[in-house]
């Protein structure tokens, strides 16, 4: 193996893409088997014989274990090659998924999901980004992420689609999941084999300078400021709209009796198809009229309207199209709002100094839902059966018009910061 350390300079227009294939293909693809649920909800009921809250459960589990590990992997991502992040992310999440192919006991389940966490998250999250950054120029760094997203979303929607497939050939719920399962595995450590040989030892990956390690003190100055909190809020509530709008899943299944593979389908295209052009559009509508917390508005108030329009549609088969059409609107303004969120830190004018520090305080707050909301949404739908989707819808709503009031109050705070600022100016001239 080359020890030589490189730039993204010394690298070929190639291989660059191919490190951002790895950052951006593999981060859809690696977290398939963990929100395989998403697609696959009624034959994993099935086939894992268990009952809604428990499912929930599985995604809660690895929710509070990602909330507990997001700081520690941007800290772990200073100190370890990306290289090895990413490899041994990769290979390790694979061999948890061959483990869970072998459809085990609920108790070895949870303990999978809480696994899955170290792997997905405290490995391979906290090389993602960085990944991105060193494969290009700083300059080129906004339109490397929006391709990698766009990646995100084609890997995603492709190997899904290839998992239904297998799904669809094998003859009933239990093979078909091992089946697919086993495919997701397969590819997952075609990844991890993928990254060991692609990804080189780049040039200042290490840190090494006392004075831009992790400071606590950072930490505490990133909570004084109020568009770290503001952001953060914001996040919180749009990723309760974005996580539940999965539950329109089993909806169509139970309320419509749609069959399973158009179930399938719409929600490949909810969750991946629509990712390829929701965030790259409305952040291109955001950097137009230079403000995220606007455009995250207007989509939330779209959201709202259409969990709404979910409450109150008529629950019968008639209905099953009307449905489809909201439910896609409604993954498009999710999905856009939830890629666009974090920029909330830059437009409320987030210290440099302390953003490393900010976007850790975002991450633990603005995906804090995903620690509670699955097993919770489970529940309803186990006690209250199609009446859950009904109080599932409204909670989401409920959030849609939270997060406009938090998008409000953050334009508030940028007039408010703009206007002392010019009376300073004032004072001093």
């Amino acid at each position: 193996m080359n020890k030589k350390e490189v730039t993204y300079q010394n690298l070929s227009k190639w291989h660059r893409f191919l490190l951002i294939f790895i950052s951006g293909a593999g981060s859809g693809i690696i977290y398939i088997p963990i929100y395989m649920k998403n697609v696959f909800y009624e034959p994993l009921l099935i086939g894992l014989n268990i009952s809604n809250a428990e499912l929930g459960f599985l995604s809660g589990m690895y929710g509070i274990m990602a909330t507990i590990l997001y700081i520690p992997c941007g800290i772990l991502a200073d100190k370890v090659r990306l290289r090895t992040l990413a490899w041994v992310g990769f290979v390790s999440t694979s061999l948890l998924v061959f483990w869970y192919a072998t459809m085990p006991s609920y108790t070895i389940l949870v303990l999978i999901f809480a696994l899955f966490a170290f792997t997905t998250i405290l490995l391979f999250w906290g090389c993602r980004y960085k990944l991105l950054r060193f494969s290009d120029s700083e300059e080129n760094y906004p339109a490397v992420v929006g391709f990698s997203y766009a990646l995100y979303g084609l890997g995603g929607l492709s190997i899904n689609s290839v998992a239904l497939i297998i799904f669809n050939a094998t003859p009933d719920y239990v093979i078909g999941v091992q089946y697919s399962l086993m495919f997701l595995g397969a590819v997952i450590l075609a990844l991890g084999i993928l990254s060991f040989f692609a990804i080189p030892r780049f040039e200042d990956e290490i840190i090494t300078d006392p004075a831009k390690k992790f400071n606590i003190n950072e930490m505490l100055t990133a909570m004084k400021h109020p568009g770290v909190w503001l952001a953060s809020i914001t996040l919180f509530f749009v990723m309760i709209v974005y996580m539940g709008m999965n539950y329109t899943t089993p909806y169509m299944t139970d309320v419509f009796l749609a069959p399973l593979t158009l179930v399938g389908i719409v929600g490949m295209i909810r969750y991946y198809g629509i990712a390829l052009i929701s965030a790259p559009l409305l952040g291109g509508i955001a950097k137009k009229n230079s403000s995220p917390s606007k455009t995250i508005l207007v989509a939330m108030i779209g959201a709202a309207i259409c969990c709404f329009a979910l409450v109150f549609l008529p629950q019968t088969a008639s209905f099953l199209i009307a449905s489809i059409v909201i439910i896609l609107v409604l993954g498009f303004l999710a999905n856009g709002a939830y890629g666009i969120a974090s920029s909330v830190l830059t437009e409320t004018h987030v210290p440099p100094h302390i953003f490393g520090a900010a976007t850790g305080m975002l991450s633990v707050i603005g995906f804090l839902p995903e620690s509670f909301m699955h097993q919770l949404f489970g529940s309803y739908i186990d006690q209250y059966a199609n009446g859950g989707y009904s109080i599932i819808f409204t909670i989401l709503a409920a959030s849609g018009v939270i997060a406009v009031i938090c998008c409000a109050a953050t334009q508030f705070y940028i007039k408010k910061s703009r206007s002392r600022k010019e009376d300073i100016n004032l004072e001093l001239s």
